[in-house]
C-alpha cells in the first residue's frame, strides 16, 4: 500500500488505529485515536471513516467508535487459535472443576505470551491474566514454556533483553532464565512462585500439535498450594487436546 510522507504505509496506520483499542479502553473518539496512533487529524478521521464503512469499526449515537463484529467475524475465519481453543476448552473445564482456581490457554505471538482463553472459580486467589491479554514471556509460567520451545532466534533476543520485572520474584537475569528454560524442555513443566505476584505460583505444560508445541497449558494457584495435583491435572489434558487435536486433522 502507498506510503504516507512519513514513510509509513496505510497497513501500519490501520493497524496503529486498531490497536489503539484496549479492555479498559473500548471506546474512543476519533480525535483520540489520532493521538494514541500518532496520526494527523485528517489522517486519522479518514481511516476511521474508511473503517467505519468497512465494518470494521462501529460508531454508537454520540460518535465515539468502537471495535466492529465484522473485525471480529474475519479473525474467526479459519483461525487456527479458534481451533485450538476449541479443542482445549473441554479439557481446560475438567482441569477448572478440579483445581477450582484459574486455567488458562496462552500462545506465542510477537515475543509475548498471548491469552486466549482463561477459566476462574468465583473463590480463586489473585491472576492478572485475562483473555485477549499478553504477558512477557520471562515473567510467566505460560510464557517460560512457549520461550523454552521457541525458535532459537527468538529466544535469544528474548533473553538479550531488557528483562522487565513485574514482581520481587520475576526472574530477570539471562543465565537463570537459560536454567529454568533448559529444566522446562527437560521436565515438561514449569512451576514459577512469585514471578507475576508475590501471593500466586504459576504451574504450566506444554501442548503439541504434530509435534511442535504450539501452546501452554497453566494454572495460577495460592503460593501456599502444593502444585502436585495441579502438575497431574495439566498433564493429563495435554494428552487428552493433542490427541483431539490429532483426531481433527484425520
Amino acid at each position: 500500500m502507498a506510503n504516507s510522507p512519513s514513510g509509513d504505509s496505510m497497513t501500519d496506520r490501520i493497524v496503529r488505529v486498531l490497536e489503539t483499542f484496549t479492555a479498559e479502553r473500548s471506546m474512543q473518539s476519533a480525535a483520540e485515536i489520532g493521538r494514541r496512533a500518532g496520526l494527523p487529524s485528517s489522517t486519522a478521521h479518514r481511516i476511521v471513516d474508511e473503517l467505519v464503512d468497512a465494518g470494521l469499526l462501529e460508531r454508537d449515537e454520540d460518535r465515539r467508535v468502537h471495535l466492529g463484529m465484522r473485525l471480529w467475524e474475519l479473525a474467526l475465519r479459519g483461525s487456527t487459535a479458534l481451533r485450538l481453543r476449541q479443542a482445549a476448552l473441554p479439557h481446560m473445564e475438567e482441569v477448572q472443576a478440579r483445581i477450582r482456581e484459574h486455567t488458562q490457554l496462552a500462545v506465542l505471538e510477537q515475543d509475548e505470551a498471548l491469552f486466549l482463553e482463561r477459566l476462574s472459580h468465583p473463590d480463586a486467589g489473585a491472576n492478572i491474566t485475562r483473555i485477549a491479554g499478553r504477558l512477557p514471556l520471562h515473567a510467566s509460567s505460560s510464557g517460560l514454556v512457549l520461550l523454552a520451545h521457541a525458535p532459537s532466534a527468538l529466544r535469544e533476543r528474548v533473553l538479550a533483553g531488557p528483562l522487565r520485572a513485574l514482581a520481587p520474584e520475576t526472574v530477570t537475569d539471562a543465565a537463570r532464565l537459560r536454567r529454568i528454560i533448559a529444566e522446562v524442555r527437560r521436565a515438561g513443566v514449569v512451576v514459577a512462585p512469585g514471578s507475576i505476584e508475590a501471593v500466586s505460583t504459576g504451574v504450566a505444560v506444554p501442548l503439541r500439535d504434530a509435534g511442535e508445541v504450539v501452546a501452554a497449558l497453566s494454572v495460577v494457584l495460592p503460593r501456599e498450594t502444593d502444585p502436585a495435583a495441579a502438575i497431574q491435572a495439566l498433564r493429563g489434558a495435554a494428552a487428552g487436546i493433542e490427541a483431539d487435536l490429532r483426531a481433527a486433522r484425520r
